[in-house]
């Protein structure tokens, strides 16, 4: 309740027409205001809350919301009104539910006797307004309040915004939701996912629909090469792949893929690529249907790969031959039901065919085909290896045809050169040495010639057939057993010897250093050589080196670079007899070596500053007068720079030989390739110090018997050709002429004296 009696004290001392302060009547001061709890205390906290700088730009329709219930407001904030500036503050205005049970109506508290201040919870912080004027009323409603230019009231500092409310700007902009992938072109998107893996591609699929459908779209399949992923990859991602991307593949190669055996006819997928260019089947388990389907719905074909297919039949190269005019690749190897009847067609029906690879086919002794095979002569590849049908008749009739002018000077057929670059005759046991000299002079264009297991090959056919070969870069003699060092001294003449890149010689038991030394001096570009089972020594490996030293160039580099050098060559030598571990010990040092080289160079003396100091007469010659006194200083030194530079083999010979050699041999080369030479070199060493001292172990016994054996072994053999290059300069040439089987009688040598 009121106070009667300070409503008319206020009343007296209040002049008429002035503006009344509200203040508060305080209760006794013997009276505590009782604590707070519950709902009460936390709308005091709400309100200390509240009651910070945070008032801007508040609205008189969002104040009043908090008391619309009736009940008290949560921001009750302190304001003074006053008469002047130097008035001190005349109260607080305080909400019904707040005051304590105490008044509030306006009352002149400081100018009115008897009047208590009450005591309130100091934990209650109030705050008030600073630079006020008399102007303002913080009681009026916000409409009547005069603003000034920044369309605030006057006298109320300008605040934070609210803690509760933050209020959107009218011209916010809305962020705009972006998406790298999503926004990127489709073309980008191939372009990115084209540098990934197969199976890559397979597992990005299941991220989303919208990558479901790129991961499988054709432009990213037009090359599907699964022979390298086939065995990660399921049959369903498979097909599905096939499936989808069935117009878009040009190459498709389905090398050993064996998990689609029962799915070829399941959906369509023998059907579901219609314009393939290149197709490979090799390997894999499909039925006669499905490669037929595969055959017709394609006709753009120009390779074909069917070798190891059981159910390819001459149907097949029917369908072939009426619907791949285009054919230039087909290989039908190890198709047991495809014979000649079926390769006529396909070599009737296409023009372009260049490469054929037939394998164990049978019908090679067919006349008809190989003359047609001579008319075309479009043919640049001819693999017909493991074929026993094919005779010196047919050979003859593929080189020279039939019925063909001969020349009366040197007995041969005038006919054309030959196309053919590459020739494989491997294990054609129907052929001798007559069919071999049909090829004399008619394969000019010759690169790659095979004749390994060929029986019946003689020295004379091989030394005429060699110079008449000048393009010839691969040469295959493997269990040649009759051909001997001659051969091997007219391949080093002839003028295919610097394009030379592949020589096999191996279970070759008649050939050794005599015919392989003048190979390495002048067949410099060798990445491969095969000599096992031979009569070679250490003095081929020697050679080796030495022609790795001259052919190679070193790498210089200057300080401690990280170097790694490749390999050059590929040379065997293991199952010979004559070759030590000192040859192969040639070979690890040379793949080691490093060299490194110092160079001083001289620099330009410094130039010292003098100090600059004022020079006066009588300065000038007492300065004049020491020096003159003074020593004379030592000149000096030249400043001298030293760089060093090291220079490394850019490449290396990869050796195998004895199987008790090679695991020293393979851990040194790990170390050359990765770059470590000083370790390479430390285990050289190592292995070198083992090796003596196992050999000064059994000097006494076994051991020294064995080496003399050996010496005498090896001097008997350089002896023996030596004698052979003897009798072949004399017209004694051939097996005989090596001393190996010649019908003449060894002379007896006596084993007293190694040196002699």
């Amino acid at each position: 309740m009121s106070n009667p009696l300070a409503e008319s004290v206020l009343e007296a001392h209040t002049p008429t027409g002035a503006p009344q302060s509200p203040t508060v009547i305080p209760p006794p001061f013997n009276e505590q205001p009782p604590k707070l709890k519950g709902r009460q205390r936390l709308l005091a906290g709400l309100q200390r809350v509240s009651s910070s700088q945070s008032v801007q730009r508040l609205s008189g329709s969002r104040s009043r919301a908090y008391s619309a219930n009736g009940k008290g407001s949560v921001s009750c904030i302190s304001l003074q009104s006053t008469q002047s500036l130097n008035t001190p503050s005349l109260g607080s205005v305080l909400t019904n539910e707040l005051s304590m049970g105490y008044s509030t109506a306006p009352t002149s508290a400081v100018t009115t006797p008897g009047i208590q201040v009450p005591v309130f919870d100091e934990s209650a912080r109030f705050r008030y307004l600073s630079k006020l004027n008399g102007k303002t009323s913080a009681g009026m409603p916000t409409e009547l309040r005069p603003t000034t230019k920044s369309g605030l009231t006057p006298g109320i500092a300008e605040v934070d915004e609210d803690y509760f409310f933050r209020p959107k700007s009218q011209h916010a902009q809305q962020i705009r939701d972006f998406n790298f992938w999503r926004d990127l072109p489709s073309e980008l998107k191939m372009e990115v996912l084209t540098y990934l893996q197969p199976r890559e591609v397979v597992r990005l699929s299941v991220v989303s629909k919208s990558w479901h459908k790129i991961c499988f779209d054709g432009q990213l399949w037009a090359t599907l090469d699964a022979a390298e992923f086939y065995q990660d990859i399921p049959a369903d991602a498979l097909v599905k792949v096939i499936t989808s991307a069935g117009p878009f593949v040009r190459d498709l190669n389905l090398r050993g893929c064996v998990q689609l055996s029962e799915r070829w006819h399941s959906r369509g997928l023998s059907d579901a690529c219609t314009n393939l260019e290149n197709f490979s089947l090799q390997d894999c388990r499909i039925d006669r249907t499905s490669i037929h389907n595969f055959l017709y719905a394609n006709s753009r074909l120009v390779h074909i790969n069917l070798s190891g297919l059981a159910l390819a039949t001459n149907s097949a190269m029917k369908i072939v031959a009426a619907n791949c005019p285009k054919l230039e690749h087909l290989n039908i190897s190890w198709c047991n039901h495809i014979d000649n009847r079926g390769i006529k067609r396909v070599v009737e029906a296409c023009p372009n065919l260049k490469d054929l690879r037939a394998g164990e086919v049978r019908g090679w002794d067919d006349t008809e085909l190989m003359l047609m095979l001579f008319t075309s002569n479009i043919l640049e590849r001819l693999i017909i290896m493991n074929c026993d049908t094919l005779t010196d008749e047919s050979l003859a009739v593929l080189m020279e045809g039939q019925d063909s002018e001969v020349d009366y000077l040197t007995g041969r057929p005038i006919v054309p050169p030959r196309k053919l670059k590459h020739l494989d005759l491997t294990r054609c046991r129907g052929i001798s040495d007559a069919g071999l000299k049909t090829m004399v002079g008619n394969i000019p264009e010759m690169e790659g010639l095979q004749l390994s297991k060929v029986r019946g090959v003689l020295d004379s056919t091989l030394t005429d057939l060699l110079p008449s070969t000048p393009m010839l870069t691969h040469l295959d003699l493997e269990e040649l057993e009759e051909l001997s060092n001659t051969v091997l001294q007219c391949l080093a003449n002839s003028p295919c010897a610097p394009r030379l890149r592949h020589l096999s010689i191996s279970y070759c038991e008649s050939m050794g250093d005599s015919g392989m030394l003048p190979v390495l001096k002048t067949c410099t570009h060798l990445r491969s050589l095969e000599m096992d089972n031979t009569r070679i020594s250490d003095l081929v490996l020697t050679e080796a080196a030495a022609m790795m030293r001259q052919r190679a160039p070193r790498t210089i580099l200057q300080g401690k670079p990280d170097f790694k050098p490749a390999t050059g060559l590929r040379l065997v030598a293991y199952d010979c007899q004559n070759v030590t571990w000192t040859g192969v010990r040639e070979i690890l040092s040379r793949n080691a070596e490093v060299f490194v080289t110092t160079h001083a160079t001289e620099l330009p003396p410094l130039q010292k500053r003098k100090p600059q100091t004022a020079v006066t007469p009588a300065s000038s010659s007492s300065s004049s007068c020491s020096t003159e006194n003074l020593p004379s200083r030592p000149p000096t030194p030249p400043r001298i720079h030293i760089t060093r530079s090291s220079s490394f083999p850019s490449e290396i010979i990869q050796l195998k030989c004895f199987y008790n050699f090679q695991p020293t041999v393979e851990e040194h080369t790990k170390r050359v390739l990765r770059g470590d030479f000083a370790a390479a070199r430390r285990l050289e060493r190592k292995w070198a110090e083992f090796m003596i001292a196992q050999e000064e172990a059994g000097a006494a016994g076994a051991g020294s018997r064995r080496r003399r054996r050996r010496a005498r072994e090896a001097q008997m053999m350089h002896a023996d050709e030596a004698e052979g290059g003897e009798q072949g300069l004399l017209g004694g040439g051939g097996a005989a002429g090596a001393g190996v089987g010649g019908g003449r009688r060894r002379r007896a040598r006596s084993g007293g004296c190694a040196v002699m």
